[in-house]
Formats: structure tokens, C-alpha cells, sequence
């Protein structure tokens, strides 16, 4: 693992990311598939696609969003979600991203976020740095929570019962502000990037959150996750310092 040229597999994941990016500029929102709280648009597969024929060069293993089987077993691996924040994109809000990591021994080392709206790239290797349209980048020096901005969201199976919210609502409420942009994946890059100050999400897909992970380590932040379950959900907490990132 150590001999991996994380330079040029980062040009690999960036060069995928603008293609797609590009591509879901050009596409209007389709709905194939709608359940309880999530949809699935044909931007998802027709990226998934185009991403997937451009890792292959690597030779490194693909695990993606839209894969009908999902191997989480693999010691390294691309993690790829071709559009985080579909429902946000279907409605033409402009929140929503193209999502590529590779991960070793399972954690994220590289990742690359396309917010293809704005045109920004916000692209790291883990102990080397992180970088937005090629510009470096860290995260924020706030570290009381009183003064922090939280990003967040609900996973399309959160549990909305009243004893959960009022969990939830205790653990965010010390809070300066609270964000929810629909997209873990920006979440997480504005963390890297100093916008905001920490990030936290309970049962949110790997594929969501893993290159925004590797994005907040490589900015200078730090990450905890719990052990992906079979469904590929893990909960995670990120940000600039251990103080923002403890949800006890």
C-alpha cells in the first residue's frame, strides 16, 4: 500500500470528477426510482458510468453508490457516489456534487468533491493537503462550539421519532448555527475549506462521506466513524478539532 503514487491517482479522481461534473450540466433530472424519503434520478447512472470507465486506468478495485452489490471488504478501493445530493439536483437546487475517495485498510487517504455548479474542485491526499480549484486550503481556528457552524443532515431512513429528534436536538443545540445543504459530501468540504467548523451525520453512507473525510484530514481536521455496517452506513463526526468533533 505504501508504494500507491497518491499524486496521480488524485489527477485520475479530478479528471473523473470535471467529466462528470460536466456531464450532469448538461442532463435534466429524471426520476427512476422513488421511495419514503429518497429518489434515484438517471443523472445517478449515467455518471456512475462515465466515473466508473475512467477509475478502471488504475486497476484499483470500484465500489459505487450505484453497484447492485456492495463489497466493503476490499483492502483498497475507490468509494464513488456520481451524484450526492440527488433530490437537490432533480429540483435545481444547487447543492449537490460528484463524490470520489480512495480508501485503504478503510479509511479515506485521497478525495475529490466536484461541486459542478459553482465550478469548484475541492480535491486532498491525506498528509500532503487539501486544495480547492488548486488554491491550498485548511480548516477553520474556531474551537467553541458556541462560535461554530455544524453541518448535518437526515439520511433518507433517519429515525423521526420524537425521543430521537429531542436526541438530536440536544446534541446539536450548543451550536452557534446549524447547516443541512443535502449533500454530506459539501458538508464536509466546507469543513475542510474553513467555511464551516465541524460536520456530524448519524447512518450516512460511506459513499456520501468518504472523500469529504479524507478532504477534512488532509485540510488539518480530524474524523471519527463508526464500523460500516452491512448496508454501508456508518455514523461520523469531522471537524477542525477534537472539541467540535466529540458527540458525547
Amino acid at each position: 500500500m505504501t508504494t500507491l503514487d497518491t499524486e496521480k491517482l488524485l489527477l485520475v479522481a479530478e479528471k473523473a470528477g470535471k467529466t462528470a461534473g460536466e456531464l450532469l450540466k448538461k442532463l435534466k433530472g429524471q426520476v427512476v426510482k422513488s421511495w419514503a424519503k429518497d429518489v434515484k434520478v438517471n443523472a445517478d447512472f449515467e455518471t456512475h458510468g462515465v466515473i466508473l470507465e475512467m477509475l478502471k486506468t488504475s486497476g484499483i478495485p470500484i465500489l459505487s453508490e450505484e453497484d447492485d452489490i456492495h463489497d466493503f471488504g476490499m483492502d483498497i478501493k475507490w468509494v464513488v457516489d456520481p451524484l450526492d445530493g440527488s433530490i437537490n439536483f432533480l429540483r435545481g437546487i444547487p447543492s449537490s456534487a460528484v463524490s470520489i475517495a480512495l480508501v485503504c485498510d478503510g479509511e479515506p487517504i485521497l478525495g475529490v468533491v466536484y461541486d459542478f455548479n459553482r465550478e469548484e474542485m475541492f480535491s486532498g491526499i491525506v498528509g500532503k493537503g487539501a486544495w480547492l480549484n488548486g488554491e491550498r486550503i485548511s480548516v477553520s481556528s474556531v474551537r467553541e462550539r458556541s462560535e461554530a457552524i455544524l453541518m448535518t443532515g437526515f439520511p433518507s431512513y433517519t429515525d423521526y421519532s420524537r425521543e430521537a429528534l429531542n436526541k438530536y436536538i440536544s446534541l446539536v443545540q450548543s451550536f452557534k448555527k446549524v447547516r443541512l445543504l443535502g449533500s454530506a459530501a459539501l458538508s464536509l468540504a466546507y469543513v475542510a475549506s474553513g467555511r464551516a467548523d465541524t460536520y456530524y451525520e448519524k447512518d450516512i453512507k460511506i459513499w456520501d462521506v468518504a472523500a469529504g473525510l479524507a478532504l477534512v484530514k488532509a485540510a488539518g481536521g480530524s474524523y471519527t466513524k463508526t464500523t460500516i455496517d452491512k448496508d454501508g452506513e456508518c455514523t461520523v463526526s469531522a471537524g477542525n478539532s477534537e472539541a467540535l468533533t466529540d458527540t458525547t
